[in-house]
């Protein structure tokens, strides 16, 4: 028979740590789940968006990793730190695609559009928890 034993979690050393932790790894599964989807459905989402199959493999593997690096950040003692930092990307993230879709920079379809803005309002509601949850820790 064979025991693992495990050190407490570092989500109960503070509880008040469990708001932003939760926004951090919801934030990481969704990136990771929608990425690893985009990056297995690259072709036809191509014709699609409007961008190459390249492109969308390359933004769904990116999204995959990504994740996986919010995944692993969100267990560290002081998620404080790691909290601002992702709440300052996802911030800086939607303003981008927000300038990049109003200037008309990529070649999307009015799916590609829509899926994008989807995306990036889905990125600002887990910043609003990733906020909510920084101000509970200060």
């Amino acid at each position: 028979m064979t025991a693992i034993t495990t050190g407490p979690a570092a989500a109960t050393a503070e509880p008040d740590a469990q708001l932003l932790r939760f926004a951090v790894r919801a934030d990481a599964t969704v990136c990771a789940g929608l990425g690893l989807f985009v990056a297995m459905a690259a072709d036809p989402l191509a014709r699609l968006s409007g961008l190459s199959a390249t492109a969308e493999w390359i933004a769904g593997a990116a999204l995959v990793g990504y994740g996986a690096l919010l995944y692993l950040c969100a267990r560290v003692a002081d998620v404080r730190r790691i909290g601002v930092g992702v709440l300052i990307g996802n911030i800086v993230f939607a303003a981008v695609v927000t300038v990049v879709l109003v200037a008309g920079w990529l070649p999307l379809t009015g799916f590609g559009v829509g899926a994008t803005v989807t995306f990036t309002a889905v990125t600002v509601g887990f910043a609003y928890l990733q906020y909510l949850g920084v101000r509970r820790l200060a």
